[in-house]
């Protein structure tokens, strides 16, 4: 067996390994029983899902907490990576892979604590504004990172040639420089997206008694025992997010 026979049958393995538990979860969340048993289709799971006025409150929280940090990550982040193009920062560019590396174990408990000290100044609480707030926090690095890629990509001559025909700075931006950025920023906003939705570690430190999201409410019902509720919803997640992953990365290499 060659070198390159072997290459494919260990990836091809490791895609099983990674892939099959997730289709097992989408086949039994169609299954009529509650037990591991298959006995027979059925979709009155994902009916209890829709029934459950926790979970979709949960499930608005999550998608408002992920689009509003989108928007804001995808915006300061495209920024970020655009100053650091046009002047080199090594020493920032590698903090932003400090930040990705980070436990989020540890990211939660700063954050926490800094929310605690500056409540102690302030009449607030721990709400979705802080959900918010955190979010923005660690989806700004995967902005800045994806961005930049596309920057590299870029012929800086273009902004110089839209400067010497009489464009000021902002108007060599936003003509020339961010229509050539908007495929990268799209594909950044929707990797923000996919890992806000995600996110329970440090979601679960800095949420309010009001912003559960989806992730808190299917750890804590897994706690409780696996219901065929929650095969449902997580194949929901798995499907819904893996669009998202597959378009963002068609995007960044457009």
């Amino acid at each position: 067996m060659n070198l390159k026979r072997t290459i494919g049958l260990i990836a091809a393995a490791s895609y099983l390994f990674l892939h099959v538990p997730l289709l097992v979860l989408i086949v039994f969340s169609f299954n009529s029983s509650r037990f591991t048993a298959w006995e027979g289709f059925s979709l009155k799971w994902y009916a209890a899902v829709l029934a459950d006025e926790r979970m979709l409150k949960a499930t608005w929280n999550s998608l408002i907490i992920a689009f509003v940090s989108t928007i804001f990550a995808a915006a300061v982040g495209t920024l970020a990576a655009y100053g650091m193009w046009k002047k080199k920062a090594p020493v920032l560019e590698g903090s932003l892979y400090v930040s990705l590396i980070t436990p989020e174990i540890v990211t939660g408990v700063s954050l926490l604590a800094f929310f605690q000290w500056l409540f102690h100044y302030m009449d607030v609480r721990l709400g979705m504004h802080t959900v918010i707030l955190a979010h923005i926090t660690f989806s700004i690095a995967y902005v800045v990172i994806v961005v930049a890629a596309r920057l590299k990509t870029m012929d800086g001559t273009l902004e110089e040639a839209a400067l010497d025909l009489g464009a000021n700075h902002w108007e060599a931006f936003w003509r020339v420089t961010l229509p050539n950025l908007i495929p990268g920023v799209i594909a950044a906003a929707l990797l923000a997206f996919t890992i806000s939705f995600d996110d329970y570690v440090i979601t679960a430190m800095v949420a309010g008694i009001d912003s559960e999201t989806l992730p808190m409410v299917i750890y804590g019902m897994a706690r409780k025992g696996v219901s065929p509720a929650v095969n449902a919803i997580s194949a929901i997640i798995v499907v819904g997010i893996g669009v998202l992953i597959v378009a963002s990365e068609r995007l960044q290499h457009e």
